[in-house]
């Protein structure tokens, strides 16, 4: 007689896994399915080049909650995080500046290019960690239904409004945060240009947008959700970000959670309305209490349900999900670290630079956006080079690195071209710019991997290669996310439940859409 399980969970990634980790401490019999033949997802280590464990998609933490690490209890299986000493951002003209957790030693850094905005940076940081204190509330709290009259809607309103109240009037300034480009957010603080692009450069990353465009100063504020340490936050991942899912894992498993891979599932099988298992692309059924998809919402709703199922409205809403992607990757095996013009020791309180952003003025991100709207990749793209190598050298062979490269914008699809045709001739720009910041950098190169989004899809499926599983602006955040009515994990088919990046909060290896979820499960268990 085929196991009958409690709940069936898709997809290895790590908000499925946190899921599936929570279910089975609660004494659930769990099941995860992942389609490739590693779990992990975007949060893979893989042996991309003979002897180098790169870190494939996903390459940095910081966005993951202390509450979950401690939960899951995550260091008892292999989770080490390794924080970065700095940021450090090289200019055009070969000056640089370095930023650090340390917010007397950043202000030396501001004062060689403002004094101003050396004596405005605490004000600025300040209100940024008002704002993330705040936000980090609301990713715990699964949004309302503010059209709804059901008791738990009218319970987490007010759970809402009760957070509310406490900004007092700080509120209208985080508002004002929400909703502005990146650029006038930050020209309310700052005078010089290199400082406010350094900023502005977060408002950029794995989104679709320019600075200049209304909504990037969230996204700036949601780069900065993690806790744990390091420069803003960020660190290494000791043995490359698949320590992630397999710390998950390991916390599951010790829990009787099962996990297969090589297990693509094909259908969402359902019997009155209801989610009763899958069936796998092999043929084989499984079933199940609960069904809960970490997949993103199209695939989950639009390819693995039938769609005469679910509400016309809910369906337009998930079709419309704007996941347009203009993100790349390139990982690549090299003989030495890059040498950057900017960066002289013994100036700068870092022994080297191994967190990197490339993006030395507004105008340069915002260009790099202005040829994207068009379908051409950006000729001068931003890109953040990071050596893990640096500090984790057991992930190359002896003497050797590597060097992740994620940047933007390389659009989904080309107006004129193809990426089979033009994925290549994108790494060699790509380079090309890189060696204006650090010259030789690609007589270095090894061997390297292009990622481009259509890439990112196939291998991940990250929808058109989204590292959010949609854009994370106001009209597909909060209780729009991922469509109005069904934002508090539960879908149109009773029992089939959501847990993946593209529910509240979002993307970014952050974990709530996974613990939101598996507490709202359990809740009404």
């Amino acid at each position: 007689m085929a196991t009958k399980y409690n709940a069936v969970v898709i997809g290895a990634g790590h908000n499925g896994l946190i899921c599936a980790a929570y279910l089975a401490r609660a004494g659930r019999k769990v099941l995860v399915l992942e389609r490739r033949s590693k779990i992990g997802g975007a949060t893979a280590t893989e042996e991309v080049f003979p002897g180098y464990q790169v870190s494939t998609a996903s390459y940095v933490m910081s966005m993951m909650q202390k509450k979950v690490i401690a939960d899951l209890e995550l260091p008892k299986y292999g989770w080490k995080m390794i924080p970065m000493d700095c940021l450090f951002t090289p200019f055009e003209d070969g000056s640089s500046i370095a930023m650090f957790g340390d917010h007397s030693k950043t202000q030396k850094e501001i004062a060689k290019f403002s004094k101003k905005d050396a004596e405005m940076y605490p004000v600025f940081e300040a209100f940024l960690e008002d704002a993330a204190k705040f936000v980090r509330q609301m990713l715990f709290m699964t949004p309302p239904n503010p059209t709804s009259r059901k008791l738990r809607d009218l319970k987490s309103m007010l759970q809402h409004a009760n957070a509310v109240r406490k900004l007092g009037t700080k509120l209208f300034r985080i508002t004002d945060l929400m909703l502005m480009s990146v650029s006038e957010f930050l020209d309310m603080y700052f005078e010089c240009d290199q400082i406010k692009a350094v900023k502005a450069y977060y408002g950029s990353i794995g989104t679709f947008l320019g600075p200049r465009s209304p909504g990037t100063a969230y996204v700036l504020l949601h780069h900065l959700m993690g806790d744990l340490g390091g420069a803003g936050g960020w660190g290494f991942m000791k043995g490359g970000m698949g320590a992630v899912p397999d710390s998950i894992a390991g916390s599951a498993k010790a829990h009787g959670c099962e996990i297969r891979t090589d297990a693509e599932v094909a259908q969402i099988l359902t019997e009155n309305g209801r989610a009763t298992g899958v069936a796998l692309q092999s043929g084989e059924e499984i079933f199940a209490d609960m069904v809960i998809t970490g997949a993103d919402a199209q695939t989950s709703f639009l390819k693995l349900c039938d769609t005469k199922q679910l509400p016309a409205d809910f369906v337009e809403s998930i079709r419309n999900m704007r996941t347009f992607s203009t993100a790349f990757k390139i990982n690549m095996a090299v003989d030495r670290p890059p040498s950057y013009r900017a960066f002289k020791p013994g100036e700068t309180d870092v022994d080297y630079p191994n967190y990197v952003h490339i993006g030395p003025t507004m105008e340069y991100l915002e260009k790099a956006y202005d040829e994207a709207k068009y379908g051409r990749p950006s000729t001068r793209p931003f890109f953040t080079p990071c050596v893990p190598t640096m500090v984790d050298p057991d992930l190359a062979p002896p003497g050797k690195h590597i060097v992740n490269v994620f940047g933007g914008h390389a659009p989904y699809e080309l107006k004129d071209s193809t990426w089979d045709q033009e994925r290549e001739k994108y790494a060699d720009q790509v380079l090309s710019v890189f060696d204006e910041f650090a010259p030789g950098f690609t007589d270095s190169v090894i061997d390297r991997q292009i990622l481009m989004p259509p890439d990112l899809e196939r291998i991940f499926a990250l929808p058109k290669g989204h590292i959010f599983h949609g854009e994370l602006t106001l009209d597909q955040l909060i209780f729009m996310r991922p469509a109005p009515g069904y934002q508090d994990y539960r879908t149109p088919i009773r029992n089939l439940w959501q847990c993946g990046s593209a529910t509240h909060p979002g993307g970014g290896v952050m974990g709530m859409g996974g613990h939101n979820a598996a507490r709202e499960i359990i809740k009404g268990w």
